[in-house]
This record gives C-alpha cells, structure tokens and sequence, in this order.
C-alpha cells in the first residue's frame, strides 16, 4: 500500500471536489450508495439483484417471489448507512453506543438488535472460531478500549483493523459482516476519505483476507484491499474533476 499516494490524491480531491455540479456528486453519491447496499447484502446471501435493489430503495416497491427478510436487509442497510453520514456529520467519534445502533438499524423488522450473543456462534467453511460469550464480552471490551486509543497515523489501516477485529470478534448473532463494513466507511468517511464497497464478485479474495487477519492477525492482505478500492473511488473522482475542467 502507498498511502503517501492515497493521501495526495485525497488533498487533489480536497482541493477541487467542490468544482463539480452538485447534480453529477447526488447521481455519483446515489449510484455509490444502491451499489454498497447491494454488494453489502449480497455478500452475505440476499438474493436481490442490482435492479430489484434499485426499485426496492428508490420506488419502494417490493420485489415478488423475493422474501421479506431480503427486502428489509436491502431498506435497513440503506437507513444504517445515512445513520453513519448523519454521525459523522456530528462529528461523533465511533464507539459502542453507535455499533449499537448500526446493529439496530440493520436488524429492524428481522431480530432484536444492538444485542450481544449469548450463544457460541461457527462460520462455515472458516480456520477461525469466534470466542465464547465469555471471551468475546472481554475482546469486545478490549476493542472499544483499542478504538479509542487507535493511532490514526494510517486512516486506511484504522479502517481495515476496526472491521476485522470486529467480524473477528463476531459480538452479534447474525449481521456481524454488514455492521463491520459499514464501521470500516465509517472509519474512512470521519478521516476524510471516500466509502468503499467490496464487490459481491470479490467476496472470494475478500473472506480469504479476513481470515488472514483472524488466523494470523496479518492485517496487510486486508488493508492493501482497501487502500485498492480507495485508490479506485479517488481516481474516478479526480476524473469527474479532470473532465469538468476540460469543459470549461
């Protein structure tokens, strides 16, 4: 990862985002947003595509032979992530009570959320087993004390290490994959960076780097994939910019 990279772009960014028409930054922003929600849910099995995500958030209209949970996830994960923009808008640092909240959100009309597992969870298909209750209450502890105290030296590698000690931890009985990607942003959004999303045709090479970190606490498979994906969310920015000043 070259974040010295990363971190000029931002500063070009920065410097000129406020050039572009707010008309191309809502349609880009709106896309951005139907596309995480999408990838989002998908990764974890809902079965909606891009287009029923699409009518499902912007006409509100439910999708037929499709099942009930899957349209919530697909309502409740747009509502979480305008939750997230609206508290870094407050300037709130994240914390429990937000993941809570996430959580919450996330879960409406599904299961009681922002509650903790009291129950021994197994994912599938992975080398890593989340800690009992009793275990994971002390690491989920000791994740909000390292959150607190994170040095934010690498805005990029804060936001990698919080969604995958989170997930590692595994707090939640279900939606634990969702909230953390949405802690990642985030982590990215309150350090001046862009939201990524990780394609549902990545989950792949996305699981892989997740279990790195959960096996061997090796963070850098997982950070190098999002300072990737930043790098794409910059550039494409930077030419909107580049275009918008050829025009002119």
């Amino acid at each position: 990862m070259n974040y010295s990279e990363l971190l000029r772009k931002k500063v070009l960014y920065e410097q000129a985002k406020d050039t572009l028409p707010d008309i191309t930054v809502k349609s880009y922003v709106q896309a951005f947003e139907l596309e995480y929600t999408h990838n989002s849910t998908a990764i974890e099995g809902n079965t909606l595509t891009l287009l029923e995500t699409k009518v499902v958030l912007e006409e509100g209209l439910s999708v037929g032979g499709k099942k009930l949970r899957e349209i919530y996830e697909v309502i409740n994960h747009n509502k979480a992530y305008q939750h997230v923009k609206a508290s870094i808008a407050q300037r709130q640092p994240l914390g429990e009570a937000i993941i809570k909240d996430i959580h919450a959100i996330l879960t409406e009309n599904i299961m009681v959320g922002g509650i903790y597992r009291n129950m021994e969870v197994y994912i599938s298909g992975a080398a890593h087993t989340p800690p009992a209750p009793n275990e994971m209450y002390r690491q989920v502890e000791n994740f909000y004390a390292d959150l607190a105290e994170k040095n934010t030296a690498n805005a990029i590698e804060l936001a990698a290490w919080t969604h995958a000690e989170f997930v590692r931890i595994h707090p939640f009985a279900d939606g634990n994959g969702r909230t953390s990607r949405l802690i990642m942003n985030y982590q990215l959004l309150a350090n001046g960076f862009l939201p990524v999303s990780i394609a549902k045709e990545a989950r792949l090479d996305y699981f892989n780097a997740l279990e790195a970190y959960a096996v061997h606490r090796d963070l850098q498979p997982f950070a190098d994939m999002i300072a990737s994906l930043e790098e794409q969310q910059l550039d494409r920015y930077l030419g909107m910019i580049e275009r918008q000043e050829q025009q002119e």
